[in-house]
């Protein structure tokens, strides 16, 4: 889970001529073709549309004031064993355990995301400047990500959390929390993990990128584009920044499963979500009576979640072998 982990995918995948992968014909025929690539694409493409259609339920029930089913609760069916019309069981409040699951995959999905855009958009602006222009501005962007490397993510997340949860932010930050929680139709709480992870999950892309860019501004067409009078905004643009984004969307992807696991982990211990589904919400409610034989709430959140990670980790390794053509295990 932390960001100084080795990616030996997203290592792999930049040894190769970046702008030999991009140009290459035919890079999303070849990953449909690999056979593997398959289920787990189809796995990744329904939880998005489960996500999507859970977002767009939970705008009109909070627009319209309705309550919406997954909070729907039946006291007289408290922690009940799956059976007929609740196949999964229900929770401590009455509620439907699949239900629950099936909708926490709109918080996974949008942490994944919204916190995997804020790491590759920070990476790969920060790894093109360094490299691109090298120098004094290579240094302090090599001091940044040291000093990001060099803290625990786990713990910076938490303890952003915790600043949110608790109030203690300055009133224009709070205020600044407050309105884009609610533009996002999301909780402040978990404004701060999005922003966490995101700003956390940033320092390996940033340290390929640069390494990639310091190779292609040598480049026989960036050298040529530069005599032509070209500026460095339109180089990084159009010259290096397409030839990166096969790196992009290799680690977009994995950091999307980690980006979940991270999200699970910290609504387990209460900092994150608290009001709307979650895999890490339904775990820890579930933790006191799993002794007791009440399994199914724990067993719908771990086994969604294992499937979606399973299924982003798959499709990582297809579109690592898919866009680099040195990996042809898939053919």
């Amino acid at each position: 889970m932390s960001d100084r982990e080795s990616t030996p995918e997203i290592e792999a995948a930049a040894v190769q001529p970046a702008e030999e992968l991009h140009h290459e014909p035919g890079a999303w025929a070849r990953l449909w073709a690999i056979r593997y690539a398959r289920i787990p694409i189809l796995i990744c493409a329904l939880f998005f549309l489960f996500a999507v259609g859970a977002e767009c339920y939970a705008v009109y029930c909070h627009r319209t004031g309705a309550t919406p089913i997954y909070q729907v609760q039946n006291p007289e069916l408290r922690n009940h064993a799956p059976m007929k019309g609740h196949i999964l069981g229900t929770d401590y409040l009455g509620r439907d355990v699949l239900l629950r699951a099936v909708f926490a995959t709109r918080t996974a999905v949008k942490v994944g995301i919204v916190a995997s855009l804020i790491s590759s958009v920070v990476g790969v602006a920060l790894g093109l400047i360094g490299g691109y222009y090298g120098g004094k501005t290579d240094a302090v962007v090599l001091w940044i990500y040291s000093t990001f490397a060099s803290i625990p993510s786990l713990l910076f997340i938490l303890a952003f959390a915790l600043l949110v949860s608790k109030g203690f932010l300055s009133a224009p930050l709070e205020a600044a929390f407050q309105a884009f929680s609610r533009a996002m139709n999301t909780e402040p709480g978990m404004m701060a993990v999005y922003l966490g992870i995101g700003l956390t999950g940033w320092v390996q892309l940033c340290r390929v990128v640069r390494a990639e860019t310091l190779r292609l501004k040598t480049r026989p067409y960036v050298t040529a584009a530069r005599s032509l009078g070209v500026n460095d905004r339109g180089i990084l643009l159009r010259h290096i920044l397409p030839n990166l984004m096969h790196l992009v969307i290799v680690y977009f992807t994995m950091r999307f499963a980690s980006a979940v696991m991270t999200e699970v982990i910290v609504s387990y211990l209460g900092l994150g979500v608290k009001f709307e589904p979650s895999w890490g919400l339904m775990i820890s409610n579930g933790q006191s009576l799993f002794w007791r034989g009440a399994w199914w709430e724990i067993a719908a959140a771990t086994g969604f979640m294992f499937v979606l990670v399973l299924a982003l980790n798959l499709t990582g390794d297809a579109l690592r072998d898919a866009l680099d053509p040195r990996h042809t295990s898939g053919k």
